[in-house]
């Protein structure tokens, strides 16, 4: 009878550690949708942050629906993604590449990048230069702050 006893007591504490450990690892990661965009309304992502060992920050956005930005008025040759991060600076974190393969017939990217600082919104721009130093007007899709 001791042996039932430890054996459902080892189960409930083995289900409860993996609970918590499911509930440990989740809550490290921020899943954070895009905003309707007026700009291109058929767009639709996530932007997922998590903070690595290095206290880095790991950005990896998922879009689908994304028109080609040539296809936009006035017409435009590529995303750029943008983070304003906790002390209110913007930072451009890269492009969104609108070759054949990237983007496919289903109009699905994906972008990855890490990142010292702690973003706070994320946001992309169609833009003429993938360098540029400030987001212009045209913002396509944009996160609420988090």
């Amino acid at each position: 009878m001791k042996n039932v006893k430890i054996s459902t007591t080892r189960k409930f504490v083995l289900i409860i550690a993996s609970v918590m450990m499911l509930f440990y690892v989740s809550s490290c990661a921020r899943k954070i949708s895009f905003q309707t965009s007026s700009v291109v309304p058929a767009a639709q992502g996530s932007v997922k942050v998590t903070k690595d060992k290095n206290e880095n920050y790991k950005i990896k956005i998922s879009l689908i629906n994304l028109a080609e930005p040539t296809r936009l008025q006035p017409s435009k040759s590529t995303y750029v993604v943008w983070m304003e991060t906790a002390d209110n600076r913007t930072k451009n974190i890269g492009q969104i590449n609108s070759s054949t393969g990237f983007l496919s017939s289903k109009l699905k990217a994906d972008f990855e990048t890490v990142s010292s600082f702690k973003p706070v919104k994320i946001f992309i721009t169609a833009e003429d230069d993938a360098s540029i130093r400030y987001p212009g007007m045209q913002v396509v899709l944009s996160t609420n702050n988090f």
